[in-house]
């Protein structure tokens, strides 16, 4: 019987990747985390015994703790955190049921390292358009919510990688960027293993505009206009990625939720369209 400060896999499922996403915290032991290493997309691990520490992080948050089977080791962290002022549940039946469910999983093996004061960093080019504003919205979405991205010179990106120890990408000669036909966010998508069938139609979008193959979907075009419109209205690249976290929110969530749905001017005069 589900707990009543519980979510089922299905009800997390439609709220990552969003904005309202609660903050998902692995609590497996280290045995379990070793034995299946895959998490959840959007959450990190965090060991069990710490929570009474590191508890009070989270005051005022919603949170979701994730184990083995939704058992002792959630319940306890979600009780801490509910003692330090967190709003908490736990992920009915775990990880378990989430793969059960047939939801994606993130390989950990492909996670980069995260900075010590927490959150990955990555770094691109500067002056972003669209795969380079795309990508930071699909890691700190689906992958890590603390990411930061740094951008610099075309030509410095390798060197601030390795002095910085951020992960480069969307750049030449690196792990992830444009492979073939893919760009970037193909890359990551299928890296990451996130086959939400939403996203899978957001990077046919993201392609087509980044490729210039504008074919590829209808909305390729649109894309474009507005992230080159977006470039021009923003000097500063990291409110540009404010600006487009906004703009690729909004299309995940046509892209899930309002593809069939139609749109005409009627009159609010009961006179029906107009003609």
């Amino acid at each position: 019987m589900a707990s009543f400060n519980s979510i089922s896999p299905e009800k997390l499922a439609r709220l990552i990747g969003t904005p309202k996403a609660p903050v998902l915290i692995d609590v497996r032991d280290e045995d379990d985390f070793a034995a299946d290493p895959y998490l959840v997309p959007a959450s990190f691990h965090r060991a069990h015994a710490g929570a009474p520490q590191w508890a009070d992080e989270y005051k005022g948050q919603w949170v979701v703790a994730i184990c083995k089977h939704g058992g002792k080791l959630a319940e306890g962290v979600a009780a801490w955190l509910r003692h330090a002022g967190a709003v908490a549940d736990v992920l009915d039946g775990g990880i378990s049921a989430w793969r059960e469910a047939g939801q994606p999983l993130v390989p950990v093996a492909m996670l980069p390292n995260s900075d010590p004061s927490g959150g990955s960093v990555w770094v691109t080019r500067s002056r972003p358009k669209i795969d380079r504003i795309a990508c930071p919205w699909l890691i700190r979405r689906f992958i890590d919510p603390r990411a930061r991205f740094l951008f610099v010179a075309a030509t410095e990106v390798m060197a601030v990688g390795e002095r910085f120890g951020a992960t480069p990408f969307d750049t030449e000669g690196v792990f992830w960027s444009h492979r073939g036909d893919d760009c970037t966010f193909d890359t990551m998508l299928k890296e990451f293993r996130l086959s939400f069938p939403a996203l899978e139609h957001v990077a046919r979008i993201v392609r087509g505009a980044d490729t210039d193959r504008p074919d590829l979907e209808p909305q390729a075009a649109g894309l474009l206009a507005v992230s080159l419109g977006l470039s021009r209205m923003h000097a500063d690249d990291l409110e540009q990625l404010e600006a487009g976290m906004t703009l690729y929110d909004a299309l995940y969530r046509w892209a899930r939720d309002a593809t069939q749905e139609k749109h005409d001017w009627v009159s609010h005069g009961g006179k029906g369209k107009r003609t």
